[in-house]
């Protein structure tokens, strides 16, 4: 039976007069990579907020771990690491005393402050000290401090913002290992759905407050893939002629278009059998449409 970690339901936040959660739905299971998508100010941050308690919604409940009341939520935000919107490191101090400083404020020892520098790349930067960290440096420390209290969730707001391709891909791979190696569940943002197609199984866009489209790694990819774009002047008798030629991957877009995404070297016969049947194809081709064009399609914003 799948675990539920987190279960977020019709979650509302106002300031002032502006809304920036508006009956926010989401749910995430055990071992997965939840990528939170959205433009900067679409309430990415203030949801995390809220879901570690740093924050009040104005409306809505939180289930974590499987509680429900004020008490038990905050006994299960114990096994959560997280590191929002600024990472909270002493720029003063090494990696190795901000790993120990981290250990004290958790109640926990320091035994494996060692091994996690390691997996961070960060066990050979000696006595220099946290200012003079690059900014690819300073993201894997900051995750770094989040997984001392061994935590089953990790929350993580835009870690690899401002970073080079690198540096991409270094964080990347590492909350790869550490949901496989580690059992980790990751609920990760940014605004660079490209980016989070990398590393996520699963996708939620954050729009104007509103998730406003669940989906799974897999769906995701569709959007991406070759498909055969079809304009027909009879949309549902068409639609008939593809179940006939046992074409069952496909979607109607929002302007009667109809992307197929199988059979793709069949786009002669496909024309071909519409017009004898008497549908008009006011366009047939090959297309292909890139993660950052559907966010943009998806949001509007272009």
């Amino acid at each position: 039976m799948t675990e539920t970690i987190l279960r977020v339901n019709n979650i509302s936040k106002h300031y002032g007069k502006h809304q920036v959660l508006d009956k926010v739905s989401l749910e995430i299971d055990k071992g997965m990579i939840y990528g939170l998508i959205g433009v900067n100010g679409a309430g990415k941050s203030t949801l995390m907020r809220i879901i570690m308690g740093l924050t009040y919604s104005d409306g809505g409940e939180i289930e974590l771990f499987g509680a429900t009341d004020a008490n038990g939520i905050q006994r299960a935000r114990r096994k959560i690491g997280q590191s929002i919107e600024t990472p909270a490191l002493y720029p003063e101090l090494t990696a190795l005393d901000n790993m120990k400083v981290q250990a004290a404020n958790a109640g926990v020892g320091n035994s494996d402050i060692s091994n996690l520098l390691e997996l961070m790349n960060l066990q050979d930067t000696g006595h220099k000290k946290v200012k003079n960290f690059s900014l690819g440096m300073r993201q894997r420390l900051s995750i770094a401090v989040t997984l001392v209290s061994n935590p089953e969730f990790l929350i993580l707001d835009e870690p690899t913002n401002g970073l080079d391709p690198a540096g991409i891909i270094e964080i990347r791979e590492i909350i790869k290992k550490l949901v496989n190696e580690k059992g980790l569940t990751v609920l990760i943002s940014s605004h660079i759905l490209g980016e989070l197609s990398q590393v996520a199984t699963n996708y939620g866009i954050l729009h104007h407050g509103k998730i406003i489209q669940e989906l799974s790694k897999t769906e995701l990819l569709q959007k991406s893939q070759q498909y055969i774009s079809l304009q027909v002047g009879e949309v549902e008798k068409a639609l008939t002629i593809l179940d006939k030629l046992n074409i069952a991957e496909y979607e109607v877009s929002d302007d009667d278009e109809i992307r197929i995404y199988s059979n793709l070297d069949q786009i002669s016969k496909i024309n071909r059998k519409l017009v004898l049947e008497n549908i008009d194809v006011l366009g047939i081709s090959m297309a292909n449409q890139n993660l950052e064009d559907y966010f943009m399609d998806i949001t509007g914003e272009k």
